[in-house]
């Protein structure tokens, strides 16, 4: 395996990972995974998951859409604050920026998927809850103890 061997080494690296490429996107805000958690209990927020479809069919954070879903469906979503995530926050942030210059409220995930996982968030496949994450390249190998990543 590559990468720490620890869950809160492998921890600081998602979040290390996240912080190093929110660098590049410093006029989009982050929302936390503790208040997405919350809001999206609430329902006044919606999630949109911007990864490839391949990495969106091994998991998605539980209540996500698909960027695609929810491009097809924008006006259904008029009103809702917008949570975007990938896997470390780079494409996300592209298109949360872009929602943002075209007037909606959008964040990018603080931490991305990788983030959710080790901060307990519920993810899952077509089948149900899964503990499988497809993690974007082998370099990023940063799941809790329990999780199966996928590349």
């Amino acid at each position: 395996m590559f990468g720490p061997k620890s869950d809160d080494a492998k921890r600081a690296a998602a979040h290390g990972a996240y912080q190093s490429t929110a660098r590049n996107f410093a006029e989009v805000p982050t929302m936390s995974i503790e208040e997405a958690q919350r809001r999206l209990g609430d329902g006044d927020i919606v999630m949109v998951d911007v990864r490839a479809p391949a990495e969106q069919e091994v998991s998605m954070i539980e209540g996500a859409v698909t960027a695609e879903h929810f491009e097809k469906q924008i006006d259904d979503y008029s009103g809702k604050t917008v949570v975007a995530y990938c896997t470390v926050g780079h494409r996300s942030g592209i298109f949360a920026r872009r929602l943002i210059q075209n007037g909606w409220e959008a964040y990018n995930l603080e931490g991305a998927i990788l983030g959710w996982v080790h901060d307990g968030g519920a993810l899952s496949n077509g089948d149900g809850p899964t503990k499988r994450v497809h993690v974007y390249s082998r370099r990023m190998q940063f799941l809790p103890e329990g999780y199966e990543a996928i590349w």
